[in-house]
């Protein structure tokens, strides 16, 4: 039978299943698959916790094929914190037997699909961005660091079997359109939780005309739908990006099969594709520049996993090139890997930034996150990222568009919204009607030689010691890094007064903000859960400890816990009491963590009952470990009447929860 690309990857890597299967027929959709992974990737800002995780396995070295401990969050060093934990990354990764990425070496999706990804392979990793891997035709999946801690112990990663939607490109992108606008007219269309428990399967001939950047592009910000992952096919332009990087020898020729068949079909021509922007405050509320045009604006940063690799430089260097920064406008941009700042220099594509007025900033993802090159009090900033809720650019007040390189340039240049076709500028990237990747050594001012030099210049790596080496390392330890607190105990029935009663799209950043005041904490869950969920109560973590951090429960609306794949946005929560939450919806990944940490998570059977509840309500789980043992529904006692609540998790699920947590399951045998 013919299957999607994205179910032939899958199907070479279960380990178990739900239900019965057969390989090369479909696998029901929803049902618990477990995989095995051959790569995992974790950054600086999840990964002290990840490995403090995986300690405490016990397991001499880890047991995948390649993993890598990347520092490119927590690069702005203020005081002792940051550096502290790249020590202890750094011995780690000596210790345990993985590659380490130096600060400076750039930000852990781009180094990692230039320097380590390969088709047809699995890779997760602890952060929510991690399916930019799918660009070269991975199955890519963000995750907490626990899950990731397990895979590196050589544990299984445990899925919902995900719905595959087909995105057929046919056309190409106009010249002054960018690859970010492809990914804006899909969330567009399915907005932030439209991709729950779904993988974005790109095929058609508009696919042959995109390079591999812009394909990463598109992979990277699939996030933002919810989805499990997105993917592309590995082909000729796969093969040449990989022979660019020195790596030929691991390509491989991956695509769906002739008819395959996906759950929903998504049609873009992208010669009638126009440029677009995610307006404040979600990335899905999308509207053309054409529309905004005209806009005054006060910052442009590019940059990002997103948007920092040599094609998007190229781009914006095309378009300012003679021209300089307008009046009232702060212009930044980060290329995204050391690879690609040489790159940039060696091509002129650095010297053409300069002269137009831009500050080169740290290949890292810096403002992305809240560190550093904030914007001014109720600024206008279009930023090439992937995220814009409020108050994630370090300026509570501020207006964040999230754009294409090309539209970012225009804007830069001009001081308004523009649309970057109607300049009059050369792009020789687009002299043949497609986009001709520089990586493909075709261009003058980048001879093959020099991009070679350049990709296989790894000083900035740090390769695994052998095992012997390995075993003298000492662990070092500053003292912000402080232990992993342990779940609470279960409990068959829980009564919970509601702490905070929440709305629509709560996002991670709202459940435990990044920033350059809270990331340095991200090691010691006492001191960083004062921030829990902060930006919707001030007052949370406070009535929280005048309760004596008791148990207690959250309720949401829908899309509860979009965005990053941060651990601490359940660790917090659980820290200061919280048992259980209750929502119309969840995004997928904080879901998981939520179980991961004991956190039962709740989701109305009718969702007209959230308007019954209040903040300070006492709510009552009565059925807990008859939900947990039998699958059935939950029931929660309000007021003498009762709420119901799906009882969707997995029967692994339902069991992490009974052993109080995935670390407490897998300690005792749990797989």
């Amino acid at each position: 039978m013919a299957l999607t690309l994205a179910e032939k990857i899958l199907q070479n890597h279960i380990v178990s299943c739900e239900v019965e299967w057969k390989k090369g027929a479909p696998i029901e959709r929803g049902k618990d698959i477990a995989i095995k992974i051959d790569q995992t990737l974790t950054q600086d800002a999840t990964g002290t916790m990840t490995y403090l995780q995986f300690e405490t396995i016990g397991v001499p070295r880890v047991k995948t094929e390649l993993s890598v401990s990347y520092i490119d969050h927590n690069t702005l060093q203020t005081d002792f914190k940051n550096m502290d934990d790249h020590r202890y990354l750094q011995s780690i990764a000596a210790k345990y037997g993985l590659y380490f990425s130096r600060p400076g070496n750039g930000i852990c999706h781009q180094v990692h699909i230039e320097t380590f990804g390969k088709p047809g392979k699995t890779l997760l990793g602890s952060d929510s961005h991690t399916p930019t891997g799918g660009g070269i035709g991975m199955i890519a999946i963000g995750a907490g660091g626990l899950d990731v801690a397990v895979a590196m112990g050589g544990g299984a990663f445990h899925l919902a079997m995900p719905k595959i939607f087909g995105v057929k490109l046919t056309g190409k992108l106009r010249k002054g359109v960018g690859a970010k606008d492809i990914i804006l007219e899909v969330l567009r269309r399915e907005t932030v939780k439209g991709g729950t428990l779904a993988i974005y399967e790109y095929f058609g001939e508009g696919v042959e005309s995109l390079t591999v950047p812009q394909r990463a592009t598109i992979t990277n910000m699939g996030a933002e739908l919810g989805a499990t992952t997105s993917v592309f096919p590995s082909d000729s332009k796969t093969k040449k990006f990989l022979e660019s990087m020195g790596r030929g020898a691991d390509w491989t020729e991956l695509k769906a099969d002739e008819g395959a068949q996906y759950d929903k079909l998504i049609e873009i021509n992208l010669d009638e594709l126009g440029a677009l922007a995610a307006c404040p405050h979600n990335p899905d509320v999308i509207n053309t520049i054409k529309s905004l045009s005209g806009k005054k604006v006060t910052q442009v940063v590019i940059g990002s996993c997103t948007n920092s690799s040599l094609d998007d430089l190229e781009s914006v260097a095309a378009i300012v090139k003679g021209k300089h920064i307008a009046p009232g406008v702060e212009a930044g941009i980060a290329p995204g890997s050391r690879t690609t700042l040489l790159m940039a220099s060696k091509a002129g594509i650095l010297e053409t930034l300069i002269e137009a007025g831009f500050r080169i900033l740290e290949s890292a993802c810096g403002p992305c996150i809240g560190q550093g090159f904030a914007p001014n009090s109720e600024g206008v900033t279009l930023r090439t990222f992937n995220r814009n809720f409020k108050g994630r650019s370090g300026t509570a007040d501020a207006n964040v568009y999230l754009v294409s390189p090309e539209t970012a340039a225009a804007a830069a240049v001009t001081g308004v919204f523009t649309e970057a076709e109607t300049l009059d500028y050369e792009d020789p990237a687009y002299t043949t009607g497609t986009r001709v990747s520089m990586l493909d050594g075709q261009d003058s001012r980048l001879s093959s030689q020099n991009i070679l030099s350049c990709a296989t210049n790894k000083g900035m790596l740090i390769a695994p010691l052998n095992e012997e080496e390995a075993a003298k390392v000492e662990i070092l330890r500053g003292p912000n890094i402080k232990p992993c607190p342990k779940c609470r105990d279960y409990a068959g029935r829980l009564t919970l007064p509601v702490r905070l009663k929440a709305g629509d799209n709560v996002s991670t950043d709202d459940i435990m903000p990044a920033g350059a005041k809270v990331l340095p904490l991200r090691s010691n869950i006492p001191e960083i859960s004062k921030f829990t969920l902060t930006r919707l109560d001030e007052t949370f973590y406070e009535r929280s400890e005048k309760e004596n951090f008791a148990d207690c429960i959250v309720v949401g609306g829908e899309n509860y816990g979009q965005g990053s794949s941060r651990e601490h946005a359940a660790l917090g929560p659980m820290y200061l009491g919280v048992r259980a939450i209750l929502t119309k919806s969840f995004a997928r990944i904080h879901k998981a963590n939520l179980i991961n940490y004991g956190i039962i998570p709740l989701n109305f059977v009718n969702s007209a009952d959230y308007d019954k509840i209040n903040q300070g309500d006492i709510l009552e789980l009565t059925n807990i470990e008859e939900a947990l043992s039998t699958g059935c529904e939950f029931e929660i006692k309000l007021n003498g009447s009762t709420i119901k609540a799906v009882n969707d998790l997995a029967p692994r699920s339902r069991e992490i929860l009974k052993a109080g947590g995935l670390a407490a399951y897998t300690r005792n045998g749990g797989q």
